[in-house]
């Protein structure tokens, strides 16, 4: 009798790619289901015209010792196709500063204070915080709790310093803030909007303090775009014996005696299996079990309200009418007196010019994108669609307007345009209303695990705790393993969190 269980990943973004890996060298059998033909998701990479550009997602850390991805690497014995980059990425200020987020403490320390004269207490305060978050996640930290044994393995992950944190667990980036200058609070706003999917008056400070330090713990260039991540990892399971399908979208998961028991396709393939990961949203995972989902699944999803989405341009330009920079992202805020988002701040990343798989000979693939609700995008997909495609224009005008703050003469450099909205990425990528970016982290009260009610299927990806960013997915992706595996084998869970000591802090960091 063959008692090897099975395991199901729907999805093969990166977080059900990292635990269905872990998963395989535990021992599972894993097969991963993936509607698309490449993987990644909003972390994948597209070709186009001879082109690769990045769907979504175009910044990569959590490489450094210690970091996710570096656990992971460890784990399995791979190697990413990264580099790191410095710097990380440069702000462009309404008033015509600019801002460089230099991975190096030192150089930071010197451009935050000549920037922004009289805040270093709230960057010390911050730094703080960001050691204690970063420690902590280098431990098992299975946040929020779903059961004593998560709870025995919260209290086995605290240390003397991690007490610190306590009398600013319920505070937010804001309440930390000096109020008396509106481009200091836009710039801090920027940084969080594109990390914790919220702004300073509501990021919980913990989370956010991790956030804005992300520049310095490592920003990487991934060769090939930052899908060559999730090939990786779907060239390790298959050269290990998982199984891999992409064109294969899951349209139902099948109940049996309260348990998932199969999964059906589009193609007409049924499988069954012994767990099932959902590398979905909320809604995708109602959508699945129809009638089956459980009562509090459902209410979830009524409840919570959309998250962002994204406006994008897919650019292919000749390198050689773009102005010379050293920063291959940057980021512009149009007006501090306005809302962020909706093409008033704007993220530029060029693919990398040594990087000859990106682009034809002498050009280079960028991507530029804004926060945009959903909602207005659908209502004049249905209703008016003339509206819609007006729409569409006027935001690549504004998108366009925006990065030639930062890249002057950009537009005449333009050989090839491709927007894309929230209709758009829900075509490509399956996500309901296209929501991209998983929830806001505003209090560590409200964040997601990843039980769905449903003893042996479980979410994984952006949708839970700690969410945004391929570093944070892959977090995900190590806890959901680790329980998968506690629960499949009725016994301790391995050792699949163990990480490596964080790195020494450099000369000057605090």
């Amino acid at each position: 009798m063959n008692t090897t269980p099975h395991t199901l990943i729907i999805g093969a973004g990166i977080g059900g790619l990292t635990a269905g890996a872990l998963l395989l060298k535990a021992g599972h059998r894993v097969t991963v289901l993936e509607a698309h033909v490449y993987p990644g998701g909003c972390a994948g990479t597209f070709y186009h015209q001879k082109y690769r550009f990045d769907a979504g997602a175009t910044l990569a850390g959590g490489f450094a010792p210690g970091g996710p991805h570096a656990r992971v690497a460890e784990l399995l014995g791979l190697t990413w196709p990264v580099h790191p980059v410095d710097p990380a990425w440069v702000v462009h200020l309404p008033d015509g500063r600019s801002v460089t987020q230099w991975a190096d403490a030192q150089q930071w320390q010197a451009e935050r204070q000549a920037a922004f004269p009289g805040t270093e207490p709230f960057w010390q305060t911050l730094e703080l915080l960001a050691d204690i978050s970063w420690d902590v996640s280098s431990r098992p930290f299975p946040w929020p709790p779903e059961s004593l044994h998560d709870i025995y393995t919260l209290a086995r992950a605290v240390r003397p310093q991690t007490l610190r944190s306590l009398p600013y667990l319920l505070r937010t980036i804001g309440s930390l803030m000096p109020s008396n200058d509106p481009l200091f609070r836009a710039f801090v706003d920027a940084q969080l909007l594109i990390s914790a999917q919220t702004t300073s008056d509501q990021a919980n400070a913990l989370y956010g303090s991790a956030a804005l330090d992300l520049p310095r713990r490592g920003v990487n260039h991934v060769q090939g775009g930052i899908g060559a991540l999730s090939d990786t990892l779907v060239a390790w399971i298959r050269q290990n014996g998982g199984e891999v399908l992409f064109r294969q979208q899951v349209t139902k998961i099948e109940l049996k005696n309260g348990r998932a028991h199969a999964i059906h396709t589009n193609k007409g393939l049924r499988v069954e299996a012994d767990n099932i990961l959902a590398n979905l949203t909320p809604w995708a995972l109602r959508d699945l079990l129809g009638e089956d989902a459980p009562r509090a699944l459902a209410r979830e999803v009524r409840q919570r309200e959309a998250t962002w989405g994204a406006f994008t341009l897919y650019l292919g330009v000749d390198a050689t009418k773009l102005p010379a920079t050293t920063a291959g992202h940057h980021q512009i805020i149009v007006d501090e007196k306005r809302p962020l988002g909706e093409g008033n701040s704007v993220f530029v990343s060029m693919s990398d010019p040594t990087d000859s798989s990106r682009a034809p000979a002498g050009h280079r693939a960028l991507t530029l994108s804004t926060h945009t609700a959903v909602a207005p995008w659908w209502q004049l997909r249905t209703s008016d669609k003339a509206a819609y495609h007006a729409r569409r224009d006027e935001y690549t005008e504004r998108l366009l307007a925006a990065a030639e703050l930062a890249l002057p003469g950009l537009r005449s450099a333009v050989t090839l345009t491709l927007p894309g909205t929230p209709v758009t990425f829900s075509f490509y990528t399956r996500r309901p209303s296209g929501m991209v970016g998983g929830f806001p982290q505003k209090s560590i009260l409200q964040a997601r695990g990843p039980a769905t009610g449903i003893k042996n299927l479980w979410l994984v990806g952006d949708s839970i705790f700690p969410g945004q960013s391929t570093a944070g997915v892959t977090l995900g992706g190590l806890r959901v393993a680790s329980l998968v595996e506690r629960v499949s084998r009725k016994e301790r869970p391995l050792r699949l969190w163990q990480a490596s000591p964080l790195p020494p802090k450099t000369a000057g960091q605090q």
